[in-house]
Order: structure tokens, then C-alpha cells, then sequence
């Protein structure tokens, strides 16, 4: 079994087999920067994750797969209790699902077949049986599966350095006065560093969080109270404008 406990020694890149599934319970874990010479496929079984990347962020619910390509610098945050499975996959040995970060919709039946890799032994023998016919489904799952815009670029310039990404971000007035920026200069930092205007960039973060939210059984009144909208309609109007369906929609057929 590939199930870890927490203090459990485990380096990816020493296992022998091209492909390694995990399977572990965390909480309050903050990985750190870190990198692997393997990709990681990585999916919140229950709770949601904060994945870091070099100059962006994403929220992991368990409606979603992660895509962290090999050797690409890296930081898992948990705040409360999250059970995950990852799975690494050598590239000298494996195609890669794609070329670059991204965020996919967990698909009923690659939710299914990711379950029985990520508790396969380390051991495996991936080339043929019934194991080779799981990695070739899985792949196949992947290269269909729906790309979400789930990762949210993030500026580098130190005057936003103190912008807290944890908490919902300012009107653009308010974080002018914050950092001591015009608001005509804040604009012109996000949309060189982020090709977003600010405004675009915070209700991309709002919709980030609305999933995250909605995904751990918040109703639609909570969440839009987290999000600071005045009605549960004007949340629901938001949500439809960013994604075409309701919160409702949107999330039951995740499921």
C-alpha cells in the first residue's frame, strides 16, 4: 500500500518504478519551496489545497487535479485537515500530460482510476496487465479533461509585497492608500505583470475562492457573505458572468 503517514521518509526521485502513487492524510502542513525531478499529479481527496507557484497561486479543490511539471519549484499549504493522493511520473520513462502547470477537472472516472494508482506499491510493474492499462486510462482521462482558469497569476513588484492573498483583496482605492501607489500605477503593475487589470484580478481571486468555498459545503449565503457581496443574487450573478452556470450548477456536476 502506498499510504503514507506524515513522519514517513519518502523521496519520489529514489523510487526505481517510472510511476509512484501516494496517499496521505495532513494537517496544518506547509511543505515549503521544494521541487521534484518527476511531475506530480496531485488531487484533494477531502478538504481543498493552496498550491504555490513562481509568480502564481491556485486554489485546489476536491473537484480538481494539479498539474506540477517536473522539476518546476513549488509550495503545498494546508490550513486545516486534507486528504491527498499524488501521483509522480518519471518524464524520461512517461509522456507528460501536458507542458505546463495547469488545473484540470477530476473526471468521475479518472477520480476512479487515480484512487487505484495511488495505492499501488512502489514496486509496481507499470509495463503490462492490468497496472500498464490503468496509467494508459488515466492518461487518456487527462488529455480530456476540461483546463480550468485556476491559476491566478500574482505580481512581483515589491510595493504589493503586502498584499495578503489569504484574505479577499481591496477595492483598488483602498490598496492605493495601503502601499502608497497611485491607482494608475497598481494598474499599470498588474497589467504588465499579471496581463490582467486589477479589477479583472480580483474577481478572477473571488471566483478562485467561490469554488474553494462551495467545494467544502458552504452554501451559496455563506460564501457570498465570505466574498463580500451584498445578496446572495449578486453572488450568484457574478458566479454565472465568470463560469456561464450557477454555484449550484457548477458544483454538482463536479461531483
Amino acid at each position: 500500500m502506498a499510504w503514507l503517514a506524515p513522519s514517513d521518509p519518502f523521496d519520489v526521485d529514489q523510487i526505481a518504478q517510472p510511476v509512484a502513487g501516494i496517499a496521505s492524510r495532513l494537517v496544518q502542513h506547509d511543505s515549503g519551496w521544494h521541487s521534484h525531478g518527476r511531475g506530480q499529479l496531485l488531487f484533494a481527496f477531502a478538504g481543498s489545497i493552496r498550491i504555490t507557484l513562481p509568480g502564481a497561486i491556485s486554489i485546489l479543490p476536491p473537484i480538481r487535479v494539479a498539474w506540477i511539471p517536473p522539476c518546476i519549484p513549488h509550495r503545498v499549504c494546508i490550513r486545516s485537515e486534507v486528504e491527498y493522493r499524488s501521483i509522480y511520473l518519471d518524464p524520461a520513462r512517461v509522456v507528460m500530460p501536458f507542458a505546463e502547470p495547469a488545473i484540470v477537472t477530476m473526471l468521475p472516472l479518472l477520480r476512479e482510476v487515480f484512487e487505484r494508482i495511488s495505492f499501488q506499491p512502489f514496486d509496481t510493474d507499470w509495463s503490462q496487465g492490468a497496472e500498464r492499462n490503468l496509467l494508459a486510462v488515466c492518461m487518456d482521462e487527462l488529455a480530456t479533461a476540461r483546463h480550468e482558469p485556476m491559476l491566478l497569476p500574482v505580481p512581483s513588484d515589491p510595493r504589493l509585497a503586502r498584499l495578503d492573498l489569504e484574505e479577499l483583496p481591496p477595492e483598488l482605492e483602498v490598496l492605493s492608500q495601503r502601499v502608497g501607489a497611485s491607482a494608475r500605477t497598481i494598474t499599470r503593475i498588474f497589467r504588465r505583470e499579471t496581463r490582467m487589470s486589477y479589477q479583472g484580478w480580483r474577481q478572477s481571486w473571488r471566483l478562485l475562492r467561490a469554488v474553494d468555498l462551495l467545494a467544502a459545503g458552504l452554501s451559496v449565503t455563506r460564501s457570498a457573505s465570505e466574498l463580500g457581496f451584498a445578496s446572495d443574487s449578486a453572488f450568484i450573478a457574478f458566479f454565472r458572468q465568470m463560469t456561464g452556470e450557477t454555484p449550484k450548477r457548477y458544483i454538482d456536476k463536479e461531483k
